[in-house]
């Protein structure tokens, strides 16, 4: 069975949704027959590399919330993050485009490392101090340690061609299949799941697609966090 996830590194209802997932595929019996693959989403494709902020200055700019309400959201996210193990930093982390990203994501999916590029990502992101945007040696540096080669992976960056038609095809499906916000799951083209839902929700959706195959049938959507073309949902105060 395939699962695909569309996702943005920029998004953190991605990263915790990973989490999510990732739970409820090591408690599924047939987890060894599942194979994960990561698609495209931008969440802020129309932004120039070189246009980078911090998030609470984005926060709040989007959601017209003070940087105080924009502080107790980022506290939230931290909150919901550290309960699915995760570090989280919620004070200066960087906003920007991701597109060099996608591209280097495609690129390691032909050499089988997909998935450590992308949890790498989300880790430099989300946890880490530098900043991931408009910084092509963090690129490389992140990419190699994921197991890419650095030429290839240079090659790549300096090359804004490279694997762009795979990132737009990627995000043109997304639309087809109805997604407006991510993250997004498709197991087998027969179920979708949006957002990043409790670990549950996903074990069922596992267990549901299991074997079989038709049109895809949305079991969640609406009720859960996302990130979207409008910004990502902030967590109530508890």
């Amino acid at each position: 069975m395939r699962v695909e996830i569309w996702s943005d590194i920029a998004c953190p209802w991605c990263y915790v949704g990973k989490a999510r997932f990732e739970r409820a595929l090591a408690a599924f019996p047939q987890r060894d027959q599942v194979e994960v693959v990561h698609r495209s989403f931008e969440l802020d494709p129309g932004r120039a590399k070189d246009d980078v902020q911090p998030v609470l200055t984005m926060l709040a700019k989007k959601y017209g919330m003070s940087e105080a309400q924009a502080r107790a959201g980022e506290d939230n996210l931290g909150a919901q993050a550290a309960a699915e193990g995760l570090e989280y930093r919620t004070r200066d982390r960087d906003h920007g485009n991701t597109f060099d990203m996608h591209r280097l994501l495609h690129l390691a999916k032909e050499h089988g490392r997909q998935d450590e590029l992308i949890q790498r990502l989300y880790r430099a992101n989300f946890a880490e101090e530098r900043s991931v945007f408009n910084d092509d040696e963090r690129l490389v540096e992140i990419a190699v340690g994921a197991g890419l080669d650095e030429a290839e992976v240079r090659g790549v960056l300096a090359d804004p061609r490279a694997y762009a038609d795979e990132v737009r095809a990627d995000e043109r499906e997304a639309a087809q299949l109805g997604a407006t916000g991510v993250p997004f799951f498709v197991l087998d083209r027969k179920y979708g799941v949006s957002g990043a839902q409790p670990a549950e929700v996903f074990e069922r959706a596992l267990t549901q697609a299991w074997g079989e195959r038709s049109p895809l049938t949305l079991i969640e959507d609406g009720g859960a966090d996302a990130c979207g073309p409008d910004g990502c949902a902030v967590p109530p105060r508890q």
